[in-house]
């Protein structure tokens, strides 16, 4: 059974779109985190807009795609304004569209508070959990399983790495410039997550 997710059209938009323009070992690490966000919101009780952090989850990296990306701006800023137009037009009100912004701009912070920000911390904590497996330990690994059989990891590492190293070459005063100067290719191989997936696949 698929894992649960919103079924507006709203979100099957989105879906559609990343689908549409990520390559698939991205496109698997934006619906992974968002079920991994979903999931800690769920156990810690907090009160969460499910439909708006799916669609931030999902567009969260559309800003590092060839079409999206920005010559000058932090990629993060250029698809935060990506996601902004896209809920624009599906009709959503100024202040939803501008949180939408706000949580894939803030998903590179290093800290965000659950209390000025819910979904921003979901979305920082599901990310930085499945780019670096930061505080793996929090999740149960069942629902790690779940999610890496139904979206699994592929070559996740080298895309995303080529993807920040790509962005560090053009702006290097960016956050992704930094993550790659901090040695986020390292983490990612070093990421739990991996053996959980050479697992699952030696399995299947």
């Amino acid at each position: 059974m698929s894992l649960p997710q919103p079924t507006t059209a709203t979100a099957h938009a989105a879906l559609e779109i990343a689908r549409a323009h990520y390559s698939p070992a991205l496109f698997n690490h934006c619906v992974r985190s968002y079920h991994f966000a979903a999931d800690a919101g769920r156990r810690l009780g907090l009160e969460v807009d499910d439909e708006l952090l799916f669609v931030a989850a999902v567009l969260h990296d559309i800003g590092l795609v060839a079409i999206f990306d920005s010559a000058t701006e932090p990629f993060e800023q250029a698809g935060g304004h990506v996601a902004e137009i896209f809920t624009w037009g599906a009709g959503w009100s100024e202040a939803r569209r501008v949180r939408t912004r706000e949580v894939i701009v803030a998903h590179m912070a290093d800290h965000v508070d659950a209390e000025v920000d819910v979904e921003g911390h979901l979305l920082g904590i599901a990310t930085g959990l499945d780019i670096s497996g930061r505080d793996v330990e929090l999740w149960p690994t069942s629902v790690l399983v779940r999610a890496l059989r139904e979206y699994p990891r592929l070559d996740l590492t080298d895309v995303f790495a080529g993807c920040f190293d790509e962005q560090g070459r053009r702006k290097p005063d960016s956050p992704a410039a930094a993550a790659a100067r901090s040695g986020v290719r390292q983490r990612l191989e070093d990421n739990p997550l991996n053996d959980l997936q050479a697992g699952i696949t030696a399995r299947s």
